[in-house]
């Protein structure tokens, strides 16, 4: 069989004839040529209006790389003829197999870019001897096609966080939606302002923004905001996941602070290697953990008295009625805004104040969980990670799209993978 015939099974070009095929070059680094020649009688298309125009000449040899077959870079080889179109004057005709001045063929474009989801990018440069460049091209024609077409109407349940992905407090606003059998990276906002939150409200349309029942995020006041004014009518649940998260971070700071107190009073360090025990439930401690936590026992400690707390609030957790669970929770502050732990009483203020919004969990009824969130931003950062951080915003947008936006793709007559 010949490769021409394969080619025209695999990648059919109306109007154009794959004229012939060789090899070209030495053992070590052997390259597929393929010759393109234009049907006859067949009138150039203007890359401007998409119409047929009378060709006006011919530009020199061009050479397009196609998937490589049997571990052999391709490529096709055209001269690509210029029309003299009435609208738009002089221009280069449109080839099927390629957009615009790109070398790179529209197959070999999607062929790297699913390979980019499986492996770093670099990796796939280095395995298909191309450059990362190319990767990034092949990639962003992906999302750009998924996002074109992609489909944001009957979305219900959104999750909304922030993920670091420079240093220097450079964050990024990312929403999920969060729906059982649709879990998908809807928007990437720069930054955790509300200007980065609000386009996404703009993105999804007054009518989209209606749709929405549920709405998962942290207590970070610009999101709230922002969500109050434009999914007001949404169940806003601010989950387990970030309250406990803040009570963890006051019990290590009361741990740390006294630490030092204690160093500084000349006493026994009795809470070195305290930090896990303290921070752990007790179902997770390991043995060695459980020792150590029984001799933090016997001293009148003020991190033994926050973790308490904390052990105590996991009741909250357990009622079912909002308005017992409201009733819990007052006198859980209470009792700790009565205590001298300076941290933990910043968590009780903080739960007053936004306990309209903890209580939606139990009005919920468990439908939605940040745990969800936490799951995409872990593959978010795995995503990062593999490539070993991006530099420019655009970089890292198309990334995530491309590996968490489930975003939709063409069919082809053939897939090479």
């Amino acid at each position: 069989m010949l490769l021409q015939t394969i080619l025209n099974r695999v990648q059919p070009c109306k109007s154009f004839v794959y004229e012939s095929a060789r090899l070209v070059g030495d053992e070590r680094d052997r390259t597929i040529e393929v010759t393109i020649r234009p049907r006859a009688n067949g009138q150039p298309i203007c890359s401007g209006c998409g119409r047929r125009r009378p060709g006006y000449d011919r530009l020199p040899k061009r050479r397009y790389q196609f998937v490589p077959l049997w571990g052999m870079a391709v490529f096709f080889l055209y001269r690509p003829r210029r029309v003299d179109c009435p609208n738009c004057g002089v221009k280069v005709e449109r080839v099927p197999w390629a957009e615009g001045k790109c070398r790179l063929t529209t197959t070999y474009r999607w062929f790297l870019a699913f390979w980019a989801k499986l492996l770093a990018w670099q990796q796939v440069a280095t395995v298909f001897h191309t450059s990362w460049n190319s990767v990034y091209r092949g990639v962003q024609l992906a999302v750009l096609w998924g996002i074109g077409n992609r489909s944001l109407t009957g979305i219900e349940a959104i999750g909304v966080d922030e993920i670091q992905w420079r240093k220097g407090h450079k964050y990024l606003t990312l929403v999920y939606q969060i729906e059982d059998g649709c879990k998908r990276l809807l928007w990437v906002g720069k930054d955790r302002l509300a200007k980065s939150l609000r386009g996404f409200f703009e993105m999804l349309g007054e009518e989209g923004c209606q749709t929405l029942r549920f709405v998962c995020s942290d207590m970070w006041q610009p999101y709230l905001k922002v969500i109050a004014a434009r999914a007001g009518q949404a169940i806003h649940v601010l989950d387990r996941y970030h309250i406990m998260a803040m009570m963890n971070k006051a019990i290590d700071k009361v741990r740390a602070a006294e630490a030092r107190q204690l160093e500084a009073d000349g006493y026994e360090p009795v809470l070195k290697h305290s930090r896990w025990c303290l921070l752990k439930r007790p179902e997770n401690l390991t043995d060695k953990e459980t020792v150590k936590l029984a001799e933090l026992v016997k001293y009148n400690l003020q991190s033994m008295r926050a973790r308490l707390q904390r052990e105590d609030f996991q009741r909250f957790w357990e009622y079912r009625s909002p308005g017992w669970a409201a009733r819990f929770l007052q006198e859980w502050c209470t009792r700790v805004l009565r205590s001298k732990i300076e941290p933990m009483k910043r968590v009780a203020r903080t739960l007053r104040k936004h306990q309209e919004l903890i209580l939606n969990w139990f009005r919920a009824k468990g439908t939605i969980s940040a745990g969800t969130v936490e799951g995409l931003n872990y593959n978010a950062k795995l995503t990062m990670k593999k490539a070993y951080g991006f530099r420019t915003f655009p970089g890292v947008k198309m990334a995530l799209y491309h590996r968490l936006g489930a975003l939709p793709e063409p069919e082809f007559a053939h897939k090479f993978w």
